[in-house]
């Protein structure tokens, strides 16, 4: 999930800590919104040799750098009867999750699974797959050409670039595949993922209003301006130049409109500072510096936990109605860490950001899902097995990997069935004392 990104700094105190007051409830929302949680395959299933299955790339930076690894995660392979009892006991519309290459034939996926799926991601989030392993080194496949890390191949100033532009190249292959072959038959959709902050200028100068801007156009207009108008936003072609890859007439109209959604991960605000560079001082150009502003996740990480801030929500999806013509978008990604059982916060957090998609909705954005992530811990990408974003605990000291629902359980699923219309301080009261771990 989380990207921690090398030159992203950590602010300490609750910047932003609003809470949604509106009463509703899941009818507010319209027809055919859809209500999950999701998982990935490396940090859910484990298995990690079994049935064929060859390693991945996680597998060989996780092993290669030992920082814990996904050999046997949740187990999810092997208890996904039990997880998927679970799934329908707390009301799940739908589960997202991944399907690992390293496990099956690349050219199988649309023909075998097609009747039963019916939403497809083809990348998740692109930008921070292109910039953790090509600009900062610290994910998958490791490269990356800045000082201080612990890379030993990679050029930060282009591979980012070149992958981002055959990411995208890629989905419009596999989008045009799908459409073509498949898409009468099985009445599915094709969509693409990406991880989007709400960003908010650190002060009131205009350099920062400027550097804001930069940042939506560096983080959403990279990829969302090629799938929704065929082109990079002007602003980084003039800042990165012949770094910058150039689509063909034809490689445009086919990248144009391959998405038939935008899937979102969304957790968090940041603010954004100008950056100054001195133009005596060399310098290696990289995504950040191209970017020209330092991004500050706002929150309070000092307890690993994010601030309860849904005016974020609603500034993404505002911000992608007005800017990329109102696309369809799935919430694919949304939540906090926390170990506790009572995870009182995490049920405010959550209460708090579904609201803000339904005011999103109510002004018009075209929004249609909400997951929660996640369904239960997982080896997660970067706190490993410290974080615990699971709405179910997983016990990983236990061989058999028990899982025990949460509060943050309890509650989502009242709320799927119609049981919970909102949250105040006595409903919490009410919550916390029916709450019983083993239930």
């Amino acid at each position: 999930m989380e990207q921690i990104f090398a030159l992203f700094t950590i602010f300490l105190a609750f910047a932003f800590s609003g809470r949604c007051s509106d009463v509703f409830s899941r009818s507010d929302f319209p027809d055919g919104f859809l209500f999950g949680a999701g998982t990935s395959a490396y940090q859910w299933e484990g298995a990690a040799a079994e049935d064929g299955r060859k390693p991945s790339v996680w597998d060989t930076l996780c092993h290669s750098r030992n920082i814990g690894n996904g050999d046997i995660a949740c187990d999810g392979y092997h208890k996904y009867k039990e997880d998927v009892k679970m799934m329908v006991d707390t009301g799940l519309d739908a589960f997202r999750f991944s399907i690992s290459w390293s496990r099956i034939i690349p050219n199988v996926c649309f023909r075998e699974f097609g009747n039963y799926v019916k939403f497809w991601t083809t990348i998740n989030e692109a930008n921070v797959f292109t910039i953790g392993g090509y600009n900062d080194g610290d994910t998958p496949p490791g490269r990356c050409s800045l000082p201080g890390k612990n890379c030993l191949l990679g050029n930060s100033s282009t591979e980012t670039y070149t992958v981002g532009h055959n990411l995208l190249l890629a989905h419009a292959s596999a989008s045009r595949l799908y459409k073509e072959k498949y898409k009468d038959k099985q009445g599915g959709s094709i969509g693409f993922g990406l991880y989007l902050m709400g960003f908010t200028p650190s002060t009131s100068s205009k350099d920062d209003a400027i550097a804001t801007q930069r940042a939506k156009d560096f983080y959403f207009g990279w990829f969302l301006g090629p799938l929704i108008y065929g082109d990079y936003p002007d602003t980084m072609k003039r800042t990165v130049g012949s770094r910058l890859p150039v689509f063909l007439e034809e490689e445009s109209e086919r990248v144009k409109g391959s998405s038939d959604f935008i899937g979102i991960n969304q957790y968090f605000a940041a603010s954004v500072t100008n950056i100054k560079f001195k133009p005596s001082l060399p310098r290696n150009p990289d995504f950040y510096s191209d970017m020209g502003a330092y991004v500050t996740y706002l929150g309070n990480f000092s307890v690993i936990e994010y601030a309860v801030a849904p005016w974020t929500m609603e500034a993404v999806l505002e911000y992608i109605k007005q800017s990329y013509n109102n696309p369809p978008v799935y919430i694919l990604e949304n939540g906090t860490p926390m170990t506790q059982q009572k995870d009182t916060h995490r049920v405010e957090y959550m209460h708090a950001y579904i609201g803000g998609v339904l005011k999103s909705i109510r002004n018009g954005s075209d929004t249609r899902g909400y997951f929660v992530w996640s369904f239960m811990d997982l080896f997660e990408l970067i706190g490993r097995y410290d974080y615990g974003y699971g709405l179910y605990s997983v016990n990983f000291s236990d061989p058999r990997r028990k899982r025990s629902p949460r509060l943050s359980a309890h509650w989502y699923s009242d709320f799927l069935k119609g049981k919970t219309p909102f949250l105040d301080s006595q409903g919490i009261k009410e919550l916390q004392s029916n709450f019983s771990p083993s239930s």
